[in-house]
């Protein structure tokens, strides 16, 4: 099993009714295995759904909670800086569990020397303001993440709040997921 499909099938296995994704090449893998998992094709299926912008995501995956379910947003790190408003004010605030897995970029290998400055600090900031962060590398298996992305969705609905997974994809199936 690849380590985007033990993603995509973790985020399956703890609930999730709906997924959210902002495009880009580092979360492609995991998103084309939730969308062919769903039986969907080019991005899009039942379930999965393609948003603009990562607050826009939290806001339309959070409100999934209203309906008794979990939801799902799948993006990069460096988008947090997009999404903190929506994560504290929305999510963190009205108690809505919602599952965020985010490629983490800036470790090993990374070869774009700005993205450093933003997703570096990413777990540190998520931390201090009360979100729970689980982060994941090379060093566990693919069975580890699944597993792990799976009871972060569980512990969401759980505890009633937003859980975010960190995953650096440098060095697992190759270079990027």
């Amino acid at each position: 099993m690849t380590y985007a499909k033990a993603v995509a099938d973790g985020i399956w296995a703890a609930g999730t009714v709906r997924v959210g994704y902002i495009p880009s090449v580092s979360v492609a893998p995991v998103v084309n295995s939730l969308v062919a998992t769903d039986g969907g094709t080019d991005g899009v299926s039942p379930r999965v759904t393609p948003l603009s912008r990562e607050e826009e995501a939290i806001g339309v995956m959070g409100a999934v909670a209203f309906t008794g379910e979990l939801g799902a947003v799948v993006m990069q790190d460096n988008g947090f800086g997009n999404a903190l408003t929506a994560l504290t004010t929305f999510t963190l605030s009205y108690h809505l569990p919602l599952l965020v897995f985010a490629n983490t970029r800036g470790s090993f290998g990374e070869y774009n020397s700005m993205i450093h400055s933003i997703s570096q600090p990413v777990p540190a900031l998520l931390r201090t303001v009360g979100l729970p962060v689980v982060e994941l590398d090379r060093r566990s298996s693919a069975e580890d993440w699944h597993d792990t992305v799976k009871e972060a969705g569980v512990h969401a609905v759980m505890t009633y709040r937003p859980v975010v997974v960190l995953g650096s994809f440098w060095n697992t199936d190759g270079k990027a997921a």
